[in-house]
């Protein structure tokens, strides 16, 4: 069975257990758990072994990517921000945020892009792109073990209240919304699985099904497609929300890229 056709089966079933199902309140505080609890001992292993990661191999091309100069300026990542050991450490936690103009939401992908365009005179990096990838683990795993600092101030106030309501908005055909299924049904069974808290505390990750590396967008989209609603595009303001609000919701979690999941 294909994936879309086992998460249609399963969001099938959450719509019929849900009825009359107890409601409980968004796990927050130290009720909050990664998704990593839930994984199986071989999976965890290889999530923690670096020789057995197959999220090192992006990491590894990003560490390559990072020295190499590209653009009509001729200036790599390492140009303008050295050894990424120290000066990138933290910066992946504290993301989504907003652009230093003040005007535009950027997850981590997008910040590599806009140094790219502006920076070195080069062309964005498409969505879901290897190189786009790589870098992006290279940069988040600098964090690796170190709290999510993404905050609600005045600034980013309406895109995080905006991921919030996406989060609550019922979608699809199926008619459910994240929280339905990660907040008020975390840690209940779904086809046999427990469902996780959906924090995105190891992205990029490699996920089994994949067989590749991927972002937050491309699990976000989905589910969205699992529920039977139309994916936002990959940028899009409201995915950039969604993600702003999950990672304000894993704030204080620790960074676990590069991530492994099923």
């Amino acid at each position: 069975m294909s994936f879309v056709a086992r998460v249609l089966l399963c969001c099938s079933v959450v719509a019929v257990v849900c009825i009359g199902t107890l409601v409980k309140a968004d796990p927050v505080g130290r009720d909050r758990q990664s998704s990593y609890e839930l994984m199986s001992i071989d999976t965890k292993a290889m999530q923690d072994d670096p020789l057995s990661n197959p999220a090192n191999f992006a990491v590894l091309d990003g560490q390559v990517l990072w020295q190499e100069a590209a653009g009509h300026k001729n200036k790599s990542c390492a140009s303008c921000h050295g050894d990424a050991t120290m000066s990138m450490k933290g910066v992946a936690a504290g993301f989504p945020k907003l652009s230093t103009s003040g005007r535009s939401l950027l997850n981590l992908e997008g910040r590599i892009n806009q140094c790219r365009t502006e920076h070195q005179g080069a062309l964005a990096l498409p969505s879901e792109s290897k190189l786009l990838l790589s870098l992006s683990a290279f940069v988040a795993t600098q964090s690796k073990g170190m709290p999510i600092t993404v905050s609600r101030d005045t600034a980013n106030a309406a895109q995080l209240e905006a991921g919030e309501r996406l989060f609550h908005q019922r979608l699809g055909q199926l008619n459910l919304s994240c929280a339905q299924c990660h907040a008020e049904r975390s840690g209940q069974k779904l086809a046999g699985n427990l469902i996780p808290q959906a924090h995105p505390t190891a992205y990029p990750i490699y996920r089994l099904e994949w067989q590749s590396v991927g972002s937050l967008e491309r699990r976000l989209r989905n589910c969205l497609t699992g529920v039977r609603a139309e994916p936002f595009a990959f940028g899009s303001k409201e995915l950039l929300s969604l993600e702003l609000f999950l990672a304000w919701r894993a704030r204080g979690m620790p960074v676990e890229s590069p991530g492994v999941r099923p």
